[in-house]
């Protein structure tokens, strides 16, 4: 499924400096994402009953399992870098691609992948502030996410975020080996500011960032990153007439 702006095209941007008139509040705000309540609660339930019932060993295992929902859906607030040509890592854990590809239109472009185990925070944020211009839907599988075909096969949401400047930068949402669905709060048309907080994945996951071709990565493979928080690559500076 694909969603987009009826003609790709922002004139407010031409006045009041692309003033965000649309702009995405953000829904995940507690200390954690919702989903904990709907995981999590139920199983100290049953911990609680177990324990009633004079099982303490199914009551610790049922307590343990409550505890890891809770740490999966923790959503820790962090500081934002706030440098023109900062790119924040969309997610918590460990970069495991930093290259150039080929997008779908031909044009060449820098990627840096980010894969999310079950103990990261699974929270994501966007790279740079920008209006959506598009959001696309696809995939149908659920391989693991260093397999190279999970990239095109895997349940994936890739948003398309178009700056102050015109330039455009995508995140992408793509599920796991044990990953079964993804979140995308924002609308076409919406302004994200870096760094807010805009979807979840769940549980275990990667996410991609696509940068315009001349951004600097500032991290490799194998970094640990925290959404939000570490700057993964700087964008071109544009140079003036």
């Amino acid at each position: 499924m694909t969603e987009r702006a009826p003609d790709g095209r922002f004139e407010e941007r031409l006045t009041a400096g692309f003033a965000p008139d649309g702009r995405f509040e953000e829904r995940l705000t507690a200390w954690f994402a919702p989903d904990v309540y709907r995981f999590g609660i139920p199983l100290f339930v049953v911990s609680g009953l177990a324990w009633g019932l004079g099982a303490p060993i199914v009551s610790a295992l049922f307590g343990g399992l409550g505890l890891f929902v809770a740490a999966f859906f923790r959503n820790p607030e962090r500081t934002i870098p706030t440098g023109e040509l900062d790119v924040v890592s969309p997610a918590d854990g460990r970069v495991i691609e930093v290259g150039e590809i080929e997008t779908s239109g031909g044009k060449k472009a820098l990627r840096i992948g980010i894969f999310l185990s079950v103990f990261n925070v699974h929270v994501n944020r966007a790279p740079v502030a920008g209006r959506v211009v598009s959001i696309e839907r696809s995939g149908d599988a659920y391989l693991a996410a260093f397999n190279r075909e999970a990239e095109t096969r895997n349940v994936r949401c890739a948003v398309a975020l178009e700056m102050a400047d015109g330039r455009k930068v995508g995140v992408v949402q793509i599920t796991g080996l044990i990953a079964r669905r993804i979140l995308c709060h924002p609308e076409i048309g919406e302004w994200l500011e870096r760094g807010v907080r805009y979807g979840l994945i769940r549980f275990g996951s990667r996410t991609d960032v696509v940068l315009p071709l001349g951004s600097r990565a500032l991290v490799e493979r194998g970094t640990r990153v925290r959404g939000g928080s570490t700057l993964i690559a700087e964008l071109e500076r544009e140079e003036t007439a």
